[in-house]
C-alpha cells in the first residue's frame, strides 16, 4: 500500500493499523458461511484491502436470508449464496481478488489454501454458520498447520466468537496509536537520572508510564544515552522522568528525544477442541463471566440440539428451549452455577436472525482476522460471548406466543422469528432521520434496510449528509463505490438502500441540521418523527441536534468512533439522562512567537507550514484580485493592515511568473529566505551565547537553538519542497504547472542568488503584544498610488486575465498540498533539530484525521440498531436500554443501563430533566394568546408569579421595567418575537422566565415552558 492511490484510499485505516497495514495484500482469508455474519466479516476485509478473500458456502440463497446478508439481491434467490455474494463484494474494492468456492472443506482444499504462492504472509480461516463437528476439525487442522483459525456464531439476541492463532503468534505492535515520544529538555547527572520532557502531537507533558520501555535519540552531550538498549522508565510527574544511572555520562547539553519501544509479544492458543473444556472466556467485567459460561453451554448446547432435531429450536417452543437447557446442564462445563433463564431465553430465538446481532459479531470477526495478518493489536483470548437478551424483557415482547412468531414466507423471517409479526408492520411504519451518510451513516442505512425500517405505507426514512463522496471514503462506507466519487452522499446512500430493499421509503437531503436549516427541519419536522440515528463528527452539529431531539422529545441514538474505539449512546424522552455536551478538544492553538522562531515539536513546524500555505497561496490571491475589483477595499481596514495587506498585494504583482520556470526560480527564492536566511537573521539577532541577563542564556531549554540549511538540489526534501511550490506558485498564476523533476533540477543549477548579509539592528518581536503593526499613512498613501498604476497598465494589457489570480485553499485530500505542507515542516524541522515526520502523519495531524476502519463502524451501527427495537416497541423501563462502549484492540465490549433522567427542585417540588410546562397558546376561537395571557396561566395553573419572560436573548416581559413599557409587553402576540428577527414560523415557542416564588440563589434550573401556537 505504499504508492499514493493506496494510500488515499486506505489513509484512515493506515492511522489505525500502522505498518501492519501493508502485510495486507498479501494475505488470504477464508470466510466460510455467507448468511449475515459470514457477510459482515466478508465486506469488512474486502473493504480493508485484504489481498484475497475466499468465500465458502454450500447452500443456496433464500427470501428468509435477505433480512442480514446485505450482499444478495432479489435476483440472487435460489443461486449459490457464495457466488452471489462474490459478485457484489467484488464491486466493493477492485484491489482485493475475491473467490468464490462451493466444495467440501476438506483438508485438500485447506492445504491448497495454505500453500497459495498468492499468499506467503498470513492464512485465517473464519467459519460461520458451521456445525461443531466440523468446527472441531477444521480447528485442529488449522491449529496443526499454523493457520489462524476464527469461530463467528450469531444466533437470534446472542454472539459467540472463538480465535486460536496457534502455539506461537507474534504480536509485533500490541497496543493502540503510535508509540509515545517526548522533547528532552534536560537531563541530569545521578543515579536515577531525572529526565525533563514535554509531550508532542499538542500535549504539554509526557504520556509515558511506569514500566515503559524507552530509547533516547539526538541528545547532545550526554551523547552515551542515544542508542542505548530500551531502559525503564518511573514517572515522577507529568514533565519528569527517572531513567537508571548517568553519573559516568557526559552532561547534557541541548535537544534530543524519548521514544517508547514497544516489544514485540507472543502468545499461545489452545485449539478449539481443547478450548471447548477449558474456556477463556474475556469480558469486560468481571461479574459477566457466568453469564458468558453460561452462553458457553448455551450454544454447545444448541450445536446438541440441531445434531439430535435437524433443526434449531422453534420460536417461543418452551418443549424445544427446555430441551436445549437439558443439554446445556448435561454439558457441565462452567465451574459456577447455570444461568438457567439466559440459556432458556437464548433458546427460545436462536433460530432468528438480526442484522443488528451480525454486524456486531462479523465486525469482530473481521477485526480479529486484521489481527491475525497485521501482528497489530492484542488478539482474542479465546472466547468472546456478546447477547442483547435484554430485548426479550421489553413489554409486549414478553407476550410473545408460538404463533406470533412463525416463519411467513417473508425476508423478515429472522426477525419476526424474535420479535413476531406485528412488530415487523410497526417497524414498517416508523419515521427515522439520519444525520450524516459517512462510515456510521452508511452502516446504520444497510442495517435498516435489512431491518425494514421505513419499510411500509407509512414508514418515512430521512438520510441527509452535505458531503460528497470522496476517495479515502471508499474502504468504510460501505454503500459507496469508485464511480460515486465526488457526487452527493445521500443520494448515492438512498439509492444503495433502495437496491437493498426496495420497500423502504427513503428520502435524501443535502442539508446540515442547525440554525440555518430551522425552516426545513422544524417543528412539523421533528413532531413526526419516531427517532433519530446520528452520526456526527463535530460537537457543535451534535449539541444542535441533541437540542432539538430534547425539545420535541424524539428518541436519539449518537453513535460516534476512533480508530478501534466506539460508542453508542442512547437519549430517551423521560427516562434517560440527556447526553450533555461532550468533552471538548484541546485547544490546539500555538503562540505566534512559538510558531516563528521558537518551535519545540512537529506540530509547531506542521503548524507554520500550514499558514506558510494559506500565507503564499490563498491569501495574496484574494486580496490581488479584490484590490483589481475594488482598489478603496483596504480603506476599510485599520491603517497597519492596510499596509500589510496592500505589501503582499505589490509582491504579488512584481512576482508574477512568466512561465514554469520562473516559478522554480521563485520557490528556489523562498527556500533561501526560509530556511537559511532568516534562521541566519535570528542568530545574528540572539547568537548562541546570548544571554538574557548574566548568567541566563537566552537559547534555553524551552528555546532550542536553530541551524540555517544550506539547499541541495540532490537532497529529497529539497526537491519535494521546490516542486510542490513551484506547482502550487504556478497554479494561482494560472501558469500550467510542470512535474518534471530533471528540467527543475536543470532550472534549479542555473540559480544563482547574492549572499545574504544580516540586518543590525533587525527587530524580532517576542512576543504577540510586540507584533502590532503600527500606523503608518505616507506609506499607505504611497502603496495605493503605486497600485493604483499597476491595476490601469494590468487592466489595458490584453494579456490579463480576469480574476488575475486563483486562491488556493488547503485541501487536505490534495497530495500537492500535501507534499508542501510535509517538506515545509520537516525543513523547519531540520533546522530546529526536531525529528521529522513522513506525509501520512503530517497530513493527519494538520488535517486533524480521526483514524477510522470499518470494523469499527459496523459494530457501532450494530448495537444503535439494537436499541432501535427497544424504541420501536415503546420501551418505558429503563432497564431494558443499553449504552455501549468498546474497544476492538483489545476485545472489550462494555453494555450498560443508561443513567435514568436527572432531577432538580424548583419552587418546592422535584422535577426531571425532560418535565416542562406546556400551554395551548391559541384561545378557543383560534387567536393566539398575549404576554398577558401567559403571565395570567402560570399564576392561576402552578400559583407562579413571573417577574421575566424570554425568548431566547429576546425579552418579552421584565417587572422592572416602567408601567408604560410593561403594558406594551404585555399586549405582544407571542410569535411577534420570531417575526421581529426574521426567523422562519415556529409553532412551539420555548421560553424562558424567573418567578418570585423562586430561590435565586439555589433554583438555577426550571422547567422550559412550552407555548403550541396550533
Amino acid at each position: 500500500m505504499a504508492d499514493r492511490a493506496q494510500e488515499g484510499l486506505y489513509s484512515r485505516q493506515l492511522y489505525v493499523l500502522g505498518d501492519g497495514s501493508r502485510r495486507l495484500s498479501a494475505a488470504a482469508v477464508l470466510v466460510s458461511g455467507l448468511r449475515g455474519t459470514g457477510a459482515q466479516a466478508a465486506a469488512a476485509l474486502v473493504l480493508a484491502g485484504t489481498g484475497r478473500v475466499v468465500l465458502h458456502d454450500r447452500g443456496q440463497a433464500s427470501v428468509a436470508d435477505r433480512a442480514q446478508q446485505f450482499l444478495l439481491r432479489e435476483s440472487d434467490i435460489g443461486q449459490n449464496r457464495a457466488e452471489a455474494s462474490r459478485r457484489a463484494l467484488a464491486e466493493l474494492n477492485p484491489h482485493v481478488t475475491v473467490v468464490a468456492y462451493t466444495g467440501e472443506l476438506s483438508e485438500a482444499f485447506l492445504t491448497s489454501f495454505q500453500q497459495s504462492p498468492f499468499t506467503a504472509q498470513a492464512h485465517v480461516v473464519v467459519l460461520t454458520e458451521s456445525p461443531l463437528e466440523e468446527q472441531i476439525r477444521i480447528g485442529n487442522f488449522c491449529h496443526a498447520q499454523g493457520i489462524c483459525f476464527i469461530v463467528a456464531d450469531a444466533k437470534g439476541l446472542a454472539g459467540q466468537l472463538f480465535c486460536d492463532f496457534g502455539e506461537h503468534f507474534i504480536v509485533n505492535d500490541p497496543a493502540e496509536g503510535e508509540p509515545i515520544c517526548a522533547a528532552v529538555k534536560h537531563i541530569s547527572k545521578g543515579n536515577p537520572g531525572i529526565v525533563t520532557c514535554t509531550g508532542m502531537e499538542g500535549s504539554r507533558g509526557h504520556l509515558f508510564s511506569d514500566g515503559d520501555l524507552v530509547t533516547f535519540s539526538g541528545v547532545e552531550g550526554m551523547t552515551e544515552l542515544n542508542g542505548q538498549e530500551p531502559v525503564p522508565v518511573q514517572v515522577m510527574d507529568a514533565f519528569r522522568l527517572k531513567i537508571g544511572d548517568t553519573r559516568s555520562f557526559s552532561p547534557y547539553r541541548c535537544r534530543g528525544l524519548v521514544s517508547q519501544v514497544r516489544l514485540p509479544q507472543v502468545h499461545s492458543y489452545k485449539p478449539l477442541s481443547q478450548a471447548l473444556a477449558e474456556p477463556k472466556i474475556q469480558v469486560g467485567n468481571p461479574e459477566d463471566l457466568s453469564r458468558s459460561l453460561s452462553l458457553h453451554a448455551a450454544f454447545q448446547a444448541l450445536h446438541a440440539f440441531h445434531e439430535e432435531q435437524g433443526r434449531l429450536p422453534r420460536p417461543r417452543v418452551l418443549a424445544d428451549a427446555k430441551r436445549v437447557l437439558e443439554l446445556a446442564r448435561s454439558l457441565a462445563v462452567q465451574p459456577g452455577p447455570l444461568d438457567e433463564d439466559v440459556v432458556q431465553a437464548f433458546a427460545s430465538v436462536s433460530a432468528g436472525d438480526l442484522c443488528p446481532v451480525a454486524a456486531v459479531v462479523g465486525a469482530m470477526a473481521a477485526q480479529e482476522a486484521l489481527k491475525a495478518i497485521t501482528r497489530k493489536f492484542l488478539p482474542l483470548d479465546q472466547w468472546l460471548y456478546f447477547d442483547a437478551l435484554e430485548c426479550l424483557a421489553v413489554e409486549g415482547v414478553t407476550q410473545l406466543t408460538e404463533e406470533d412468531c412463525v416463519p411467513r414466507g417473508s425476508r423478515y423471517d429472522g426477525q419476526i422469528a424474535v420479535f413476531g409479526a406485528a412488530f415487523q408492520e410497526l417497524l414498517g411504519r416508523q419515521k427515522y432521520l439520519v444525520v450524516g451518510a459517512g462510515a456510521i451513516g452508511c452502516e446504520l442505512l444497510k442495517n435498516f434496510a435489512m431491518m425494514g425500517l421505513a419499510a411500509g405505507p407509512e414508514g418515512d426514512l430521512t438520510v441527509t449528509d452535505m458531503d460528497t463522496v470522496a476517495l479515502s471514503n471508499l474502504h468504510r462506507q460501505l454503500l459507496y463505490r469508485s464511480a460515486d466519487i465526488s457526487k452527493p452522499k445521500s443520494v448515492v446512500a438512498a439509492a444503495a438502500v433502495r437496491r437493498m430493499n426496495p420497500d423502504v421509503r427513503v428520502t435524501a437531503h443535502q442539508n446540515q441540521v442547525g440554525p440555518a436549516t430551522e425552516m426545513l427541519y422544524g417543528d412539523d419536522f421533528f413532531r413526526h418523527l419516531d427517532g433519530v440515528a446520528s452520526a456526527l463528527d463535530t460537537l457543535e452539529a451534535r449539541a444542535y441536534l441533541e437540542s432539538c431531539c430534547f425539545r420535541y422529545l424524539t428518541p436519539l441514538l449518537d453513535s460516534g468512533t476512533e480508530g478501534p474505539r466506539g460508542n453508542m449512546l442512547a437519549m430517551v424522552p423521560h427516562l434517560t439522562k440527556l447526553l450533555g455536551p461532550a468533552a471538548a478538544p484541546e485547544d490546539d492553538t500555538f503562540p505566534l512567537c512559538t510558531l516563528r522562531y521558537f518551535p519545540q515539536t512537529i506540530q509547531h513546524t506542521l503548524q507554520w507550514a500550514r499558514d506558510e500555505f494559506e500565507g503564499l497561496f490563498q491569501l495574496p490571491a484574494e486580496h490581488v484580485n479584490r484590490f483589481m475589483e475594488d482598489p478603496a477595499f483596504p480603506e476599510q481596514l485599520p491603517t497597519g493592515k492596510a499596509v500589510e495587506v496592500l505589501e503582499q498585494v505589490q509582491r504579488s504583482l512584481q512576482e508574477r511568473p512568466r512561465d514554469w520556470r520562473d516559478c522554480v526560480r521563485w520557490a528556489r527564492r523562498h527556500w533561501q529566505s526560509c530556511y537559511h536566511d532568516a534562521i541566519t537573521q535570528l542568530l545574528h539577532t540572539f547568537p548562541l551565547e546570548h544571554e538574557v541577563k548574566p548568567g541566563v542564556p537566552f537559547w534555553t531549554w524551552d528555546k532550542t537553538c536553530p541551524h540555517p540549511l544550506i539547499f541541495n538540489p540532490d537532497n529529497d526534501t529539497h526537491l519535494e519542497y521546490i516542486m510542490a511550490a513551484a506547482h502550487l506558485f504556478a497554479q494561482s498564476h494560472k501558469i500550467p504547472p510542470c512535474s518534471d523533476r530533471a528540467s527543475a533540477s536543470t532550472v534549479l543549477r542555473s540559480v544563482v542568488l547574492p549572499p545574504f548579509v544580516p540586518q543590525e539592528g533587525f527587530q524580532i518581536h517576542l512576543s504577540e503584544e510586540q507584533e502590532e503593526v503600527s500606523a503608518d499613512d505616507e506609506r499607505l498613501e504611497e502603496l495605493t498610488r503605486d497600485l493604483v498604476q499597476q491595476r490601469q497598465d494590468l487592466i489595458g494589457s490584453e494579456e490579463a486575465q480576469v480574476p488575475l489570480m486563483e486562491p488556493i485553499h488547503f485541501e487536505k485530500d490534495n497530495d500537492i498540498h500535501i507534499d508542501f505542507i510535509t517538506a515545509a515542516s520537516n525543513l523547519r524541522a531540520e533546522s530546529y533539530s526536531i525529528p521529522p515526520t513522513n506525509r501520512l502523519m503530517s497530513k493527519r495531524i494538520i488535517a486533524r484525521i480521526v483514524p477510522a476502519i470499518i470494523t469499527t463502524t459496523a459494530a457501532v451501527a450494530g448495537l444503535a440498531c439494537l436499541e432501535v427495537y427497544k424504541l420501536v416497541w415503546g420501551c418505558r423501563d429503563l432497564s431494558c436500554y443499553r449504552n455501549s462502549n468498546f474497544s476492538l484492540s483489545d476485545c472489550l465490549l462494555l453494555r450498560f443501563q443508561p443513567l435514568p433522567a436527572s432531577v432538580y427542585w424548583y419552587c418546592g417540588r422535584e422535577w426531571s430533566c425532560w418535565d416542562r410546562l406546556e400551554m395551548r397558546a391559541v384561545s378557543a376561537d383560534g387567536q393566539e394568546m398575549t404576554v398577558q395571557n401567559v403571565l395570567d396561566w402560570m399564576q392561576k395553573t402552578h400559583g407562579w408569579t413571573v417577574t421575566m419572560l424570554l425568548h431566547g436573548f429576546t425579552v418579552l416581559y421584565d417587572s422592572g421595567e416602567k408601567e408604560g413599557i410593561r403594558a406594551l409587553m404585555k399586549k405582544q402576540r407571542l410569535s411577534a418575537t420570531v417575526e421581529n428577527a426574521g426567523k422562519p414560523q415556529q409553532w412551539v415557542l420555548k421560553l424562558e422566565y424567573v418567578c418570585e416564588e423562586e430561590d435565586a440563589e439555589t433554583e438555577a434550573t426550571r422547567p422550559p415552558l412550552m407555548c403550541f401556537l396550533h
